[in-house]
């Protein structure tokens, strides 16, 4: 692996000027940096799996990709979205729910090329097979929570590519909600809600459906239990 995203390291020596900029650890931080000394790659993987801050780290078609932070929103976004599948999905006998999980388009090998979705389930007559490290081929339902300065719209075409039947993804701070379905061929658009256009949108592969909604705390996401057992959660 050649490539890497990472924060640039504090710098020990004295300021410089780069493009009229201060260059130092409180007037200048880039936001990606390209790494070819293959050595330093492996120097910097190593110590983020040994410090145990690899959890969402990814690796697109042999690049190392590492994600924003999941801060205290973010999880509590993929907490309470978790805990209402598990209730639709496993408390009802249709399937498993995973607050995260590796996510291949191969059975071997897979580590060259994976994903980490914030929120998995797959159905009992799901084509995703369960290799134990991770699923090969595109499970049922995901959910990402798309927080700023992330690639989750880069992310979609590999979820199209492995057949994942819907993907629904939630921004963290605007808790716009943007849901996708495969078609045959790829995962497209089917709704967007948001501040300006809070439509309801109803999932086809789980029991339920997703809003936005405007609270005095600030956005929030409607949750519908659909079918016969209506129930409604607002987190």
């Amino acid at each position: 692996m050649n490539d890497k995203l990472a924060r640039k390291p504090r710098e020990r020596t004295a300021p410089a000027q780069v493009n009229g900029l201060a260059e130092n650890k409180d007037a200048f931080i880039t936001r990606t940096a390209r790494i070819l000394e293959p050595s330093l790659v492996e120097q910097i993987i190593r110590e983020r799996q040994k410090l145990g801050i690899d959890d969402h780290d990814e690796v697109w078609e042999g690049v190392y990709v590492v994600p924003p932070i999941a801060n205290n929103p973010h999880q509590h976004l993929v907490g309470a979205l978790t805990g209402i599948l598990f209730q639709v999905v496993v408390v009802e006998g249709r399937g498993q729910v995973q607050p995260g999980a590796n996510v291949s388009d191969r059975r071997g090998q897979w580590e060259h090329s994976f994903r980490g979705p914030d929120v998995v389930v797959v159905l009992n007559d799901s084509r995703a097979i369960d290799c134990g490290t991770h699923w090969y081929g595109g499970p049922d339902f995901l959910i990402e929570i798309e927080s700023p300065g992330d690639e989750t719209p880069e992310k979609i075409p590999f979820y199209g590519r492995i057949q994942v039947r819907e993907l629904l993804v939630v921004h963290r701070d605007t808790r716009q909600l943007r849901l996708y379905r495969h078609n045959g061929e790829a995962l497209v658009l089917v709704g967007q809600s948001d501040k300006d256009d809070p439509i309801v949108l109803s999932s086809k592969v789980v029991p339920l459906s997703f809003r936005w909604e405007s609270a005095r705390e600030g956005p929030r996401t409607e949750v519908q239990r659909t079918g016969g057992k209506r129930k409604t959660w607002t987190v």
